[in-house]
């Protein structure tokens, strides 16, 4: 792996353990992560197209790969704008729909300037899904229904995920998303 690389997974790994298991925002994660079976991918994609094949290869892979449990598939050179990365979502699905995987993969996406539809950027909700790089996460349905039918409140995770990051100190913000957050002294 090249030094640039390297940094870039070390970073994506920082901030999975410290946003992503640290604050609990997804509770199904800490046990893969904990056996090891997710694995943090570099794409050199820099077009659709070759992101595409980084995507279809990394899905096949998971067919082959029973003891990999998810792909967090990280994409620097490509989909920086939110808007690209948003439309690139859509042909993920239909990369999905195309060759079946409907039903058995599902991915989850996360970006540096993730936004939810009718929010503003600052809006802390939006924070649940930013990440130090476009990443499309994809994930086993099988393993997804599962932690669902353990789980005792699936619908209140956004929720407890929105409250826990209100609850922040501003301190805490800058120390888990550096300057990028907007905090309430530099909205002024």
């Amino acid at each position: 792996m090249k030094p640039r690389d390297q940094i870039i997974v070390n970073s994506v790994k920082r901030w999975f353990e410290q946003v992503v298991l640290g604050l609990n925002l997804c509770p199904f994660a800490h046990k893969p992560y904990r056996n090891q079976s997710i694995d943090f991918i570099i794409s050199q994609a820099q077009d659709d197209r070759s992101c595409l094949t980084d995507l279809f290869l990394n899905l096949q892979r998971l067919d082959r790969e029973v003891d990999t449990e998810t792909i967090l598939l990280i994409c620097p050179y490509h989909l920086i704008h939110f808007t690209d990365f948003n439309q690139f979502l859509q042909l993920s699905d239909r990369l999905l729909e195309q060759e079946g995987w409907l039903g058995i993969y599902q991915l989850a996406s996360f970006h540096p300037d993730y936004r939810f539809k009718h929010t503003r950027s600052e809006d802390i909700e939006n924070w649940t899904n930013r990440a130090p790089f476009p990443i499309l996460h994809i994930l086993r349905e099988q393993s997804i229904s599962q932690a669902v039918e353990t789980h005792h409140d699936v619908d209140h995770i956004p929720r407890q995920n929105i409250q826990c990051l209100r609850e922040l100190s501003e301190p805490q913000k800058r120390k888990l998303f550096g300057n990028r957050i907007k905090t309430k002294k530099n909205r002024a």
